[in-house]
C-alpha cells in the first residue's frame, strides 16, 4: 500500500516537470524581463535604464546614450541643466549667445565681464538700473572746502563705496580768472555780489582726472555726471572734459532712442553719461541737456514730510530720472537730517514708493552726507529686484 502511494506521487512530480518543460519549450512561459542596471525595474518601465542617475528622456535631449552608464550629459556649471539645453553653460550669469556675440567663451566662467559687481547687471539697460549719486560730490573737507560742505569724505571714498553718479558745479573763480583753463568746482552761495567760491574751490581738472583713473581701474561700471553749468560757456566745459579724457568716453544719446545695456556701454568704452542743466545754443552732442533726457523730483525741502515723487524739472515721460533725497537748513546741507532720510528702511521705502508711483525704478538716488545712513546698500537691494512688487531681498 505504501509503495503504491509513493509511486503515484512520483509519477505526479515527473508529470509536472514534463508539463513545465513542454510549456517552456513551446513559449508559454518566458524568462524575467530585461533589467540592464539590475535595480529590479524592467527596462521597459525604468526611467533610468542604465542607472547613471540621469533620466532617459533627459539623456536623449542632452545627446548622451541612456543605455550606457558611461555616457552622461555634460553640465559644466553643475546646475542640473545639461549644456545642450543650458542657456548659460558656464553659469557666469551671461547667456551663451550674448557672450559669443561679444567675443567671450560661453564655456569658460572666467571669460566674462562684470558690471557694477555682477555679470547679470551687464544685461540691464542703463535706464533699468539704480545708481547711487552724491550731491555736490566735491564739497568735502578732504577737497579743501571749509564751510557749507555736503559730505565728509571725497571722491575716492565715494567711489570705493559704490557711488557712480556725481553732481558737479563748475565755475570760474572770478571775473579775472575766466579762461577755459580756470574752471573749478565750487558751490555758490547765491548772495548778491559775493564771489561764487566763497567757501573754497576744487581744481576741476584734477578732480576729473582722478575720477578717470578710478574708472580705468574698474570693470564694467558706467559713470554719470549731472553738471550745474549756469556760468560756464559750452566751449569751456567741453575743453574741461576733453582735457581730462572724459569726453572720449561720453555716450551720445539720441532723444527718444532706447538706452543700451550697461555691458555694451562698458565694452564700447562709452561708459560716461554727461548731463548739463543749462542747454547751450550751440550743439555739444556729448553734453546732454538734462531736462530733455531726464527729470528729477523736487529738492531743497527742509522737512521729510515735504518730500515727494512729483516732477521737479524735466520731462517726466523720460525713463531716466533722479530721486533727490536731501534736506536743507537755511539752504545748506544738514548732516543730522541726512542721517534721518538716508536711513536704510526710510530711504528704501521712499524709493519703492516712488518706483510704484512713477512706474519705473529711480535711475539715480542723490543724497547729501552719503556717509550717514546706507545709500549704497539701498541701491544694492533695489538692483536685486526686477519690480517694486518683488520680495525685498535681505539687507546687504
Amino acid at each position: 500500500m505504501f509503495k503504491s502511494i509513493c509511486r503515484a506521487l512520483m509519477n505526479r512530480t515527473v508529470n509536472a516537470a514534463l508539463i513545465a518543460l513542454v510549456l517552456f519549450i513551446s513559449g508559454c512561459t518566458s524568462p524575467s524581463p530585461p533589467d540592464m542596471d539590475n535595480d529590479g525595474i524592467s527596462d521597459e518601465e525604468d526611467q533610468d535604464i542604465d542607472g547613471d542617475g540621469f533620466n532617459n528622456t533627459l539623456e536623449i535631449n542632452c545627446n548622451s546614450d541612456p543605455q550606457k552608464n558611461t555616457s552622461t550629459p555634460s553640465d559644466i556649471d553643475n546646475d542640473g541643466i545639461c549644456d545642450t539645453v543650458d542657456l548659460d553653460i558656464d553659469g557666469d550669469g551671461l547667456p551663451n549667445d550674448w557672450e559669443e556675440e561679444r567675443g567671450f567663451d560661453p564655456r569658460d566662467a572666467e571669460s566674462k565681464i562684470t558690471c557694477h559687481g555682477r555679470s547679470e547687471y551687464c544685461l540691464r539697460t542703463y535706464d533699468d538700473f539704480t545708481f547711487a549719486e552724491s550731491h555736490n560730490s566735491f564739497s568735502t573737507p578732504e577737497d579743501g572746502i571749509i564751510a557749507g560742505i555736503n559730505h565728509l569724505t571725497g571722491l575716492e571714498s565715494q567711489w570705493n563705496d559704490g557711488i557712480r553718479a556725481f553732481m558737479l558745479d563748475p565755475y570760474h573763480p572770478s571775473e579775472l580768472q575766466n579762461d577755459k583753463e580756470d574752471i573749478v568746482f565750487c558751490h555758490a552761495i547765491g548772495v548778491a555780489n559775493a564771489p561764487p567760491c566763497l567757501f573754497g574751490s576744487v581744481d576741476a581738472f584734477s578732480w576729473l582726472r582722478n575720477l578717470g583713473s578710478l574708472h580705468n581701474n574698474s570693470t564694467g561700471d558706467v559713470v554719470s555726471l549731472l553738471i550745474q553749468n549756469h556760468r560756464v560757456p559750452g566751449q569751456h566745459l567741453e575743453y574741461l572734459f576733453n582735457e581730462t579724457g572724459i569726453l572720449d568716453r561720453a555716450f551720445i544719446h539720441e532723444l527718444g532712442a532706447p538706452w543700451p545695456s550697461i555691458g555694451d556701454m562698458a565694452l564700447a568704452k562709452i561708459d560716461v553719461v554727461i548731463y548739463i542743466e543749462l542747454e547751450y545754443e550751440e550743439n555739444f552732442s556729448k553734453l546732454l541737456p538734462a531736462w530733455k533726457h531726464t527729470w528729477d523730483t523736487p529738492y531743497g525741502e527742509s522737512e521729510q514730510e515735504e518730500m515727494s515723487c512729483n516732477l521737479g524739472r524735466g520731462d517726466s515721460a523720460q525713463p531716466v530720472w533722479h530721486m533727490n533725497n536731501w534736506l536743507s537748513t537755511f539752504g545748506l546741507a544738514d548732516a543730522n537730517k541726512a542721517a534721518q532720510v538716508n536711513d536704510y528702511e526710510t530711504l528704501l521705502n521712499r524709493a519703492l514708493l516712488c518706483w510704484e508711483e512713477v512706474g519705473n525704478r529711480p535711475t539715480f538716488i542723490a543724497v547729501d552726507y552719503w556717509e550717514q545712513g546706507e545709500l549704497t546698500n539701498v541701491t544694492i537691494t533695489l538692483n536685486k529686484m526686477e519690480h517694486w512688487t518683488d520680495e525685498i531681498p535681505l539687507h546687504p
